[in-house]
C-alpha cells in the first residue's frame, strides 16, 4: 500500500509538473503545479510556478509594448519585469533595446515627414538604421531632395514670370521620374502658354500704344485668357474703327474749312467755279468734274476739270433734262455705278477708260438750285468723301448766293449812282432851261413850240425820276430786309447776354451785401466792381437796342400826365450825388412859369436828362452842373417848323455845365452814333458815342429838339426843347433834331460841356422810384412786419442752371425755399408734388414747353388760378409783355433783375396772396381779367 500510494503520488505530481511544462511549451502560461507535494518535488513545484510567473509576466510585457508599438503607435514603451534575471532580463533588455531603436526612427522619420508636409524641405532624417529601415530613410531623404529641387525650380520660374515679369523661364529639377517630372512639365508648359500669351497681348499693346492698330492676339488661349484676348481684340477693333472715323471727321472738317477759306473774298463766279474745280475733284479722288450755273431758267457749264476737248460735254441743261437737270430739278443727289464705257471716258496720256462711279449733287442756297456739281471717279467715292461733297455744297450755295447778291446790289448801286447822275444833270439843265425860259418870258408866244418840246422832255425826265425812285424804293425794301435780321440779331444777343448777366449781378449783388460777414473789405470792393461792370455793360446792351429801336423806327412812345416836382426829385436824387463825388455844385432851377404837369413819355424824357447830365457831370472836371427848366424863349430858331408854330406850349431843359467844351466842328459829329468828339486812341474819356445818338431820336420821337451851345474850354449848354402836351414825333431831317450854334460871350454866363454820349453808373440808392402800374391791379407794397418771403416756397422754372442758383441763394437769404424745374413740364409736375408753393418765377424761353404754354397749362388747373406766377426772360421781345400777361402771368420781369426791386415785388405779391386769399394774383383766362406789369417793367428794353 506504501509502495502505491507512493507511487501514485509520484504519478500525480510528475504528471501535473509534464502538464504544466506542456502548457508552457505551448504558450499556456495560465497553468500552475497545484498538486501536494514535498520535499524536492515541492521545490520543483515552487520553482515551476515561479518560472511559469515570470514567463507570464514577460509575456505580458512583451505583449504589451508591441500591441503599444506595433498596434497603438505609442512608441517610447518599455517592458518592465520584476524579478527576472539570466536571459529573461537580457530578453527583456533586447525588446526594449528595439523598441527605443523603432521609436528613435519611426520618430525621425515622422518628423521630417511632418516636416515635408508642411513645406519645410531642409529636414532630412540622420537617426542611425539597418537593412530596410536604412533603406527607407535614404529614399526619404532623396524624395525630400527631390521635392526641394522641384520646389526651387518652381518658385524660381514663378518668382521670375509672375513677380519680375520675365517670361520665358523653365524649371529644371535633375534626376527626377515619374509625376515629379510630370509635374515639371507641366509648370514649364504653363510657363511657356503663359509667356506666349503675355508676349502676344504685349506685342498687340504695345502697338497700339505707338498708334498701330492693325495688329491682333492670335495666340491660343482658354478661360479668362481667352476673354481678356477677345476684349483686346474688340478693343483694338473699336480703337481702329474710331480712329478712323476720327481720322475722316478731321479731314471733312479741316477741308471743308480750307475751301471755305479759299472761296472767301471772292467775287466772280467763273473764278471761283474754276477753284472749286481744281481743289476739289483731286481732294476726292476724282478724275473728272464739272460745274454748272443756273443761268436764265437753264444749267450752263462755267469749270471743268479733267475734260477732253474732244470728249464735247454739254454745256446747257433744261431742269429735268439728263442726269444733271435731273438732279436739279428734284434738289438731290444721283450716283452712277457701272458706268458704260460710251457714257464717258477719263483719259489720260496713257490711257482712256470709263469711271466706276458718278456723282452728281445740286447746289442749293434755302431751297432754291443755284448749280449743278458732277464728280466721276475710277474707283468708288468713300462714304466720307460723299458726306464732304454733301456738306460742301451747301457751303458753295451760301458763297455763290452771297457773291449773286452782292453783285446784284453793286448792279443796283451802280445803276442808282448813275440814274441820281443823270437827274441831277437833267435838273441843271432844268434850272438852266427855266432860266432860259425867265430871259425869254418876252418872247414866250414866239417860242411857245419850242417850250411844248421842252415840257415834254421834261415829262420824260420825270418819268425817268420816276423809275430811278421806284429803283431806290426796292432797294430800301432790301435794306429793310437787312435791318429785319440784324433786329433779330440784335434781340438774340440781348438774351444770349442777358442771361449770363443776370446771374452775375445777381450773384455779385449778394457778394457786395456780406451778410454773413465772411469777406474782407477788399473782396467786397472786388464784388462791388463786378456789379458795377456788369451795370455798364447792361446799359450798354439798352443803349444799343434802343439805337437799333431808333434806326428802325420801332422806338413807342407811351404819353402820360408827368408831374414834373416829381421829375426835379429825381434829378436831384439821382445826380447830386454824382456831382458832390467829383467835388461839383449840383443845382436845379425851375421857373416859377412852368407848370406842374406836362403830358409826355416819363420813361423817355427821364433817359435823355440822364445822358444830358451824366455826360455833363462826366466832362466837368470843377464847377458845377446846373439843370433849368423855364419855358421856351420866343427868339429860339428851331429846326422843325411844328415847334414855331406851338410858340408859347413849348418847355427848354437846360443842361448848363462848366466842363472842357466842344469843338465848332464836333458839334454835329457828337450826335451821330458811335461817334465822339475825341474818338483817338489817347483819348480822357471813355463811352460809346451812343447816347446823344439815341437821345437826338427820343426829343425827335417826343415831338421836341436839342440844341447845343458850346466852345472848348467854356463848357457847354444842351437845351432839350419839348411841347407841353405831346403830338407827335417830329419829321426826320438829315442833321436831326439839332441846332449847333457858336457860344457867345454875352449870351452864356456859363460855359457848357461836351458830351459823348457815355452814361456813367447810377448809384443804386440814387434809381428812380418805381412808377405807379400801369392798371389799377398791383401787387400790395410791403408795409413791414414779418417778412412775407420768410417760409414761403418758391418754384423757380429755368433751363439756366446759373439762374437758378443765382435766385435761389438770393430767396434762401431771405428765408424762402426754393424747388426748380428746367423746362414747363417739369414745371408743372413740381406744382402737381408741391401744392403748397406760393409764387412761380418763370422764364420764357425753355425747350419742350416754352413759359407761357407753361402758364397757360398752369391757369387750367382750379388749384394753381389765383397762384402768383411772374415771367421772367431775358429776351425781350415787342409783344412778350403781353403775350405773358395774356398766358396768364400775374408780372413781368426782364433780366437781368434787380434783386432789391424782384424781392419788393415778391413780397408785394405774397402778401397780397395772403392778404386777400389770391385776389391778387391773375385771375382763369376767362375772367378777363388779369394783372398787368408795372410801369417801369412795360418800358424794359425790347427787341430793335
Amino acid at each position: 500500500d506504501n509502495v502505491n500510494f507512493m507511487a501514485n503520488n509520484l504519478t500525480s505530481q510528475v504528471r501535473q509538473i509534464a502538464a504544466v511544462s506542456t502548457a508552457v511549451a505551448q504558450g499556456n502560461l495560465t497553468k500552475k503545479i497545484t498538486v501536494d507535494a514535498q520535499g524536492e518535488i515541492l521545490q520543483l513545484k515552487d520553482t515551476m510556478n515561479t518560472m511559469v510567473d515570470q514567463l507570464s509576466a514577460f509575456a505580458d510585457e512583451v505583449t504589451r509594448v508591441a500591441r503599444e508599438v506595433g498596434t497603438e503607435g505609442r512608441l517610447g514603451g518599455q517592458a518592465r519585469v520584476r524579478g527576472g534575471s539570466g536571459v529573461w532580463k537580457d530578453l527583456t533588455d533586447n525588446v526594449n533595446s528595439m523598441a527605443n531603436n523603432l521609436t528613435y526612427q519611426v520618430r525621425d522619420i515622422a518628423e521630417v515627414t511632418t516636416a515635408v508636409a508642411n513645406g519645410d524641405l531642409t529636414r532630412k532624417i540622420d537617426v542611425n538604421a539597418q537593412g530596410e529601415i536604412l533603406a527607407l530613410k535614404t529614399t526619404i531623404n532623396r524624395m525630400v531632395d527631390q521635392l526641394s529641387s522641384f520646389a526651387s525650380e518652381v518658385t524660381r520660374v514663378a518668382r521670375e514670370v509672375g513677380s519680375e515679369g520675365r517670361l520665358g523661364g523653365q524649371a529644371r529639377v535633375e534626376g527626377v521620374e515619374g509625376i515629379w517630372k510630370g509635374l515639371t512639365e507641366n509648370v514649364n508648359e504653363l510657363a511657356g502658354r503663359l509667356t506666349t500669351q503675355v508676349r502676344a497681348i504685349a506685342a498687340v499693346t504695345s502697338a497700339v500704344a505707338r498708334g498701330d492698330l492693325t495688329q491682333s492676339i492670335t495666340a491660343d488661349a482658354e478661360g479668362e485668357l481667352a476673354d481678356l484676348k477677345d476684349n483686346i481684340n474688340t478693343m483694338v477693333s473699336n480703337l481702329r474703327a474710331t480712329t478712323t472715323a476720327n481720322q475722316e471727321q478731321d479731314w471733312l472738317k479741316s477741308n471743308l474749312a480750307r475751301i471755305s477759306r479759299l472761296m472767301q473774298g471772292h467775287r466772280d463766279l467763273i473764278e471761283v467755279s474754276r477753284l472749286i474745280m481744281s481743289e476739289l475733284t483731286p481732294l476726292v479722288s476724282a478724275s473728272h468734274g464739272a460745274c454748272y450755273l443756273m443761268q436764265d431758267g437753264e444749267l450752263r457749264l462755267i469749270a471743268g476739270y479733267g475734260i477732253q476737248p474732244g470728249s464735247s460735254p454739254r454745256d446747257r441743261f433744261a431742269l429735268g433734262d439728263g442726269i444733271v437737270g435731273q438732279a436739279a430739278q428734284e434738289a438731290k443727289q444721283i450716283i452712277l455705278e457701272n458706268v458704260p464705257g460710251e457714257y464717258i471716258t477719263i483719259e489720260t496720256g496713257l490711257s482712256r477708260s470709263a469711271p466706276a462711279q458718278i456723282v452728281v449733287l445740286p447746289i442749293l442756297f434755302e431751297n432754291h438750285v443755284l448749280g449743278v456739281l458732277e464728280m466721276a471717279s475710277f474707283n468708288q467715292f468713300g462714304e466720307v468723301h460723299l458726306a464732304f461733297l454733301t456738306q460742301l455744297v451747301e457751303t458753295i450755295g451760301v458763297t455763290i448766293n452771297t457773291i449773286i447778291a452782292n453783285s446784284r446790289t453793286e448792279d443796283l448801286l451802280t445803276e442808282s449812282q448813275r440814274l441820281a447822275t443823270e437827274l441831277q444833270e437833267r435838273s441843271d439843265e432844268l434850272q438852266r432851261q427855266q432860266e432860259e425860259l425867265r430871259r425869254s418870258n418876252a418872247e414866250l408866244e414866239d417860242k411857245a413850240a419850242l417850250l411844248a418840246k421842252q415840257n415834254r422832255a421834261i415829262e420824260i425826265q420825270n418819268f425817268q425820276i420816276e423809275q430811278a425812285r421806284r429803283t431806290l424804293e426796292e432797294r430800301a425794301e432790301q435794306l429793310a430786309v437787312s435791318s429785319r435780321y440784324k433786329s433779330e440779331f440784335l434781340a438774340n444777343m440781348s438774351h444770349e447776354l442777358r442771361t449770363p448777366l443776370n446771374s452775375l449781378l445777381v450773384l455779385a449783388k449778394l457778394l457786395t451785401e456780406n451778410t454773413e460777414g465772411n469777406l474782407t473789405s477788399q473782396q467786397v470792393e472786388f464784388a462791388r466792381t463786378i456789379h458795377d461792370a456788369g451795370s455798364a455793360l447792361l446799359q450798354l446792351i439798352n443803349d444799343i437796342l434802343d439805337l437799333s429801336k431808333v434806326e428802325a423806327g420801332r422806338m413807342d412812345i407811351h404819353p402820360q400826365e408827368l408831374s414834373l416836382p416829381r421829375l426835379v426829385d429825381y434829378v436831384e436824387a439821382t445826380f447830386a450825388p454824382l456831382a458832390q463825388d467829383k467835388g461839383l455844385s449840383f443845382v436845379v432851377q425851375v421857373d416859377t412859369a412852368v407848370p406842374d404837369e406836362l403830358h409826355t413819355d416819363e420813361q423817355r424824357l427821364q433817359q435823355v436828362l440822364r445822358n444830358l447830365l451824366s455826360n455833363a457831370v462826366k466832362f466837368t472836371p470843377k464847377g458845377e452842373v446846373r439843370l433849368e427848366v423855364a419855358p421856351a424863349s420866343p427868339d429860339v430858331l428851331y429846326v422843325d417848323e411844328t415847334l414855331q408854330v406851338l410858340d408859347d406850349n413849348i418847355l427848354a431843359f437846360k443842361v448848363v455845365d462848366t466842363g472842357i467844351g466842344i469843338a465848332p466842328d464836333k458839334l454835329e459829329v457828337i450826335f451821330e452814333a458811335f461817334r465822339q468828339a475825341d474818338g483817338t486812341t489817347s483819348r480822357k474819356y471813355g463811352g460809346t458815342g451812343l447816347g446823344l445818338s439815341i437821345c437826338r431820336e427820343i426829343a425827335r420821337l417826343l415831338g421836341g429838339e436839342i440844341h447845343v451851345d458850346s466852345a472848348p474850354g467854356r463848357g457847354s449848354v444842351f437845351t432839350l426843347y419839348l411841347p407841353l402836351s405831346y403830338t407827335g414825333p417830329l419829321a426826320a431831317h438829315d442833321g436831326g433834331a439839332i441846332a449847333a450854334v457858336p457860344i457867345d460871350d454875352e449870351e452864356v454866363s456859363a460855359p457848357e460841356v461836351a458830351v459823348t454820349g457815355f452814361t456813367p453808373e447810377i448809384p443804386p440808392q440814387a434809381e428812380p422810384p418805381v412808377p405807379h402800374m400801369a392798371q389799377a391791379v398791383e401787387p400790395q407794397e410791403w408795409q413791414g412786419g414779418e417778412d412775407p418771403l420768410n417760409g414761403a416756397k418758391i418754384l423757380i422754372v429755368d433751363d439756366d442752371i446759373r439762374n437758378v442758383f443765382a435766385l435761389t441763394s438770393v430767396l434762401e437769404r431771405h428765408g424762402a425755399s426754393v424747388v426748380y424745374a428746367e423746362n414747363g413740364r417739369e414745371g408743372i409736375e413740381q406744382l402737381e408734388r408741391n401744392e403748397d408753393v406760393a409764387l412761380v418765377l418763370m422764364d420764357i424761353m425753355m425747350p419742350e414747353m416754352d413759359g407761357w404754354a407753361t402758364t397757360s397749362a398752369v391757369r387750367k388747373m382750379p388749384q394753381f388760378a389765383d397762384l402768383p406766377i411772374i415771367a421772367l426772360t431775358a429776351k425781350v421781345m415787342r409783344g412778350d409783355r403781353e403775350k405773358s400777361i395774356a398766358s396768364g402771368a400775374s408780372d413781368y420781369v426782364p433780366k437781368p433783375v434787380d434783386v432789391d426791386r424782384l424781392l419788393e415785388r415778391l413780397r408785394g405779391w405774397l402778401q397780397r396772396s395772403r392778404g386777400d386769399g389770391g385776389a391778387g394774383a391773375s385771375v382763369g383766362a376767362g375772367s378777363g381779367a388779369r394783372h398787368a406789369a408795372p410801369a417801369e417793367l412795360r418800358d424794359a428794353p425790347e427787341e430793335a
